[in-house]
């Protein structure tokens, strides 16, 4: 019951999301998605573009500024892609609740296959539209707009409340920048002592468990051609899908479907597939010398 009670005071003091300065957040951080778009080397992303804007809505409510409670570590392994931790204080010692996961970086977009801008924020009836509304801009104005109201009505809790935004969730190929890097410099092992939510669910329910990411790219070196004269040359594009064929074989012979994912509500089981191939150019009646898959694997946690 007294848990019931304080609970039921805290949403008194917390009150409802204020959605004026919400979708005034949202638009701000759409806005910056043309420029946090993830896919090196072409799309490099500059994520404390959304951290300076994270910043100037939670530095009012901050110890550097004597506005509030609210504590700012702001976390650069690379310029220009920081991460930002926040702290609000509680009461008791040990106890702690955090938000993970709100990334800063987006997947890439053509706005020619777009319907609307995808890089700035617009309104249809109920619907905000951009890229990041769900995966994960939306996410982190949501997580800012908690932080921001927690500073700013300063309620007696007795956790500390932690949101970890992140950088570089959406491609991994340049290592060291987010969350790995994080992990690595010990920033986080204070969360291992309460509950976590990782906020990065694009569906609208909670998610209790998903599959890994995991990156893979086959490198294949054949034989340079005319293809008028095709004997003499070595095709790396039929080498690699043969290569890709056998090692597709044997994953799915190591992982298929496991029992478990239909009691947790997995809609797929675990996959290997490619995503992505390039070669070097060259006429199309040229046999290329090489040629690059790539793609990754999506592991359900019933694997290790």
């Amino acid at each position: 019951m007294r848990c019931d009670v304080e609970a039921s005071m805290v949403r008194e003091k917390l009150g409802e999301l204020n959605k004026e300065s919400f979708v005034s957040l949202v638009a701000k951080l759409i806005g910056e998605s043309k420029y946090v778009q993830n896919n090196p080397p072409e799309l490099i992303p500059e994520e404390d573009r959304i951290v300076r804007h994270v910043m100037d809505a939670l530095l009012p409510h901050s110890t550097s500024t004597g506005g509030g409670p609210l504590i700012l570590n702001h976390v650069t392994y690379k310029p220009n892609r920081g991460n930002l931790i926040v702290e609000y204080p509680g009461t008791q010692p040990g106890k702690i609740l955090s938000f993970v996961g709100m990334h800063m970086d987006v997947v890439t977009a053509n706005p020619q296959e777009w319907d609307f801008d995808p890089f700035s924020l617009s309104i249809d009836g109920d619907k905000l539209r951009g890229r990041g509304t769900t995966d994960c801009l939306g996410h982190v104005a949501l997580v800012t707009e908690l932080m921001r109201t927690l500073g700013r009505t300063k309620p007696l809790l007795k956790s500390t409340v932690v949101a970890v935004f992140i950088a570089s969730e959406e491609n991994s190929s340049i290592p060291g920048v987010g969350v790995d890097a994080l992990v690595k410099d010990g920033l986080l092992d204070n969360l291992k002592t309460g509950p976590l939510f990782w906020i990065d669910t694009a569906d609208k329910q909670p998610c209790i468990g998903t599959g890994g990411m995991i990156p893979w790219k086959l490198h294949v070196t054949g034989k340079l051609f005319h293809s008028g004269l095709a004997h003499k040359a070595i095709n790396p594009f039929e080498l690699g899908m043969e290569a890709l064929k056998e090692i597709q074989t044997r994953f799915y012979k190591d992982f298929p479907s496991h029992p478990k994912e239909q009691i947790y509500g997995f809609a797929t089981p675990s996959t290997m597939k490619p995503t992505q191939w390039s070669y070097p150019g060259g006429g199309i009646n040229q046999i290329p010398c090489d040629c690059t898959l790539s793609g990754d694997v999506r592991l359900t946690p019933f694997y290790k």
